[in-house]
């Protein structure tokens, strides 16, 4: 896809954007700190009620709140969870009867992780039961969970509902097999179905309640896939899977399955398939990016639209004259520049909660009445967000020095020319399978309200491309991926989009390691970088920090990084501090268990025996990312003072 396409594409999409800001208004601070109050909401099987993440005021405490959906303004029950604790699944097994499954917020950069604990509620917040973990002190059978030693996870749901799910299962104490399990959420029975002697799959069950597929990578970081045949399970063969398989639903017709597929590495397409990968038919693809989004229909579920996975978001429909299309497409009409997704359907499919999001809009939820169109706004993510104030974010692609075509984002400030503006590089984490999107992104649109364009490349080894360009950056993070973000600033400088003298880097997780590694590897490029929450020496990932904790952990670390004392020392930036040729801010949470606090204390202590100039900000009983809103606050403000000091001050 061409630069020229790319950019073509967009302006007919912006075309039905409302006007933005004709000035940069400068927003406060609070406003980019502040947490969503409520999120990740599920409708109930008859369309009724709605249950949702909710967020206290202090941000530290959870809970999961249900709602009538005619009445919003409070909550019916609420089942707060400890400290830090929140609900990482949501999910209705009846009517009045949820099953969550319970996660920590370590920090603000990942994810909530999994504790691989299982609770069961009415919708009255009675009859609360505790269905698997180790850490059982209530319910019907307390006694006997503590022996539930591992992880449990929600794996499906029979339909229609009927108050069970699938639970799969992985052992703390032996590795070597997953189980799957057929739980009675109100009885707190469970019945075994499933039971594969490989450790870390997951799995997919069929209409009939029978599991027919195990997936996932196992202990070797070997991405497997096996199917249940008339004598157990087999595994199947490269040349049926392709470059990676993952099977998502079954038909309607219970013989056919759906599923992302890609034939040798290249973007994941959707198919639908025999169940032993014979009469594979291809419903959506692109060629540069995976498809990303599925519009599902109401049951029996059939994908009806896609996106891809990268640029904008733009909608391709299968069958443009099914209902859910023409839906699709009348609401699509009604929220210019915008995307609607359908999240979940009523069991009759008489009832619709959808969302509503764009680059400048964090997003909307909303329910429909299908039967009379009658259309309810529920809830805002952030109220306080006012989109007409937020900046445009936009797709475009660039090649790289050895001729590889990336895609990047662009956030730029309202009220000014596309020209000499100052900017700040914003590599993502991970690095691997993680990806910026077009989407609502709180950094870029804080530094873009105070005058700075915002570039994110998605360098090597980013998601949304297939497996072989997610590969690409295994080995390589120090040096490909590197070269990959400093191609894309020599790219916006060579457009006359950036300011070449007035350019820092801030990146957090991985991008903090970006952060230093960039100006190691580009000196003179930028004027200042900013390390957040940052790795910052490889071979501590083997010694310290949660990833390194099991064999799964271990063996990522040597596929994507690599066990050469040398090439990791060479591709660490505390060992080659004497090489930072610009100020640095660094800033850590002490508490930090993903990227832990001694990697911040080995880049100072490394800046120190350098003699480099470095500014700091650490905070006690954080994680991964600060997530105490006062704390982020002070960061931000920390940041834009640093910012300005090293670049001056935003457009």
């Amino acid at each position: 896809m061409s630069h020229r396409f790319v950019r073509t594409a967009l302006s007919a999409f912006c075309l039905l954007l409302p006007a933005a800001a004709a000035a940069t208004d400068l927003i406060p601070v609070e406003d980019f700190a502040r947490h969503a109050l409520l999120s990740m909401p599920t409708l109930s099987p008859d369309g009724k009620h709605l249950a949702v993440n909710m967020n206290a005021i202090d941000g530290d405490s959870h809970m999961l709140a249900v709602y009538d959906v005619g009445d919003m303004s409070r909550p019916i029950s609420m089942l707060r969870l400890p400290r830090y604790e929140l609900a990482t699944g949501i999910t209705w097994v009846s009517n009045t009867r949820l099953v969550v499954e319970k996660g920590k917020q370590f920090g603000s950069i990942d994810k909530p992780k999994s504790t691989g604990e299982i609770l069961a509620t009415d919708i009255d917040g009675k009859h609360q039961d505790y269905l698997y973990g180790f850490e059982s002190t209530f319910g019907t059978r307390a006694a006997t969970r503590g022996t539930d030693r591992g992880w449990g996870f929600v794996d499906g749901l029979p339909t229609p509902a009927n108050g069970h799910f699938y639970m799969a299962t992985q052992s703390w104490d032996n590795n070597d097999y997953s189980t799957l399990y057929d739980v009675d959420a109100t009885a707190n029975t469970r019945k075994l179905i499933g039971k594969i002697g490989v450790g870390g799959l997951g799995f997919m069950v069929g209409a009939a309640g029978r599991a027919i597929y195990a997936y996932g990578r196992n202990e070797q970081w070997d991405y497997v896939v096996y199917r249940q045949g008339p004598h157990g399970w087999v595994q199947l063969s490269p040349a049926t899977i392709g470059g990676s398989f993952t099977p998502l639903f079954p038909a309607p017709d219970g013989k056919r399955v759906y599923a992302k597929y890609d034939a040798g590495g290249g973007p994941l397409s959707l198919v639908e398939q025999d169940e032993d990968g014979g009469n594979r038919k291809t419903l959506a693809s692109d060629a540069f990016s995976d498809i990303g989004n599925i519009q599902w229909t109401a049951l029996p579920y059939r994908p009806f639209a896609t996106t891809p996975a990268t640029g904008l978001p733009m909608v391709s429909y299968i069958d443009p004259t099914s209902p859910e299309a023409k839906l699709h497409q009348a609401l699509s009409l009604k929220f210019p520049g915008k995307l609607v997704d359908f999240i979940n359907y009523s069991e009759d499919g008489g009832k619709l909660l959808f969302s509503v999001r764009s680059d400048r809009d964090p997003g909307t939820y909303f329910l429909i009445d299908t039967h009379v169109y009658k259309v309810t706004r529920l809830f805002d993510v952030a109220p306080w967000i006012d989109p007409a104030k937020m900046a445009e974010r936009r797709p475009l692609h660039f090649r790289t020095d050895d001729g590889v075509e990336l895609d990047a984002i662009l956030t730029i400030p309202n009220g000014v020319s596309l020209h000499d503006l100052p900017m700040v590089l914003l590599p993502h984490g991970g690095p691997v399978g993680v990806q910026d999107d077009w989407f609502y992104d709180n950094d870029a649109q804080f530094l873009a309200n105070r005058g700075y364009l915002v570039l994110q490349v998605n360098y090597r080894s980013s998601g949304g491309r297939g497996a072989d360009f997610r590969e690409a950056g295994y080995l390589k993070w120090g040096t490909r991926i590197q070269q990959d973000l400093i191609d894309g600033v020599k790219w916006a400088i060579a457009e006359n989009y950036a300011d070449p003298q007035r350019i820092c880097v801030y990146g957090g997780s991985f991008g903090g390691y970006s952060a230093m590694m960039t100006t190691i590897r580009a000196p003179g490029m930028f004027k200042c970088a900013v390390g957040y929450a940052g790795i910052y020496d490889l071979a501590m990932m083997y010694k310290k920090g949660d990833i390194k904790s099991d064999e799964s952990g271990r063996n990522y670390l040597n596929t994507v990084i690599g066990k050469d004392d040398a090439d990791l020392a060479a591709n660490s930036p505390d060992k080659l501090a004497d090489r930072i040729d610009v100020p640095v801010l660094l800033i850590h949470g002490e508490d930090d268990q993903r990227a832990p606090f001694a990697q911040a204390k080995a880049m100072r202590a490394a800046l120190d025996a350098a003699h480099k100039p470095y500014e700091w900000l650490s905070k006690p009983g954080e994680g991964h990312g600060f997530y105490d809103e006062k704390n982020n606050i002070e960061f931000y403000n920390r940041l834009q003072a640093f910012l300005e000091k090293h670049i001056g001050k935003g457009a």
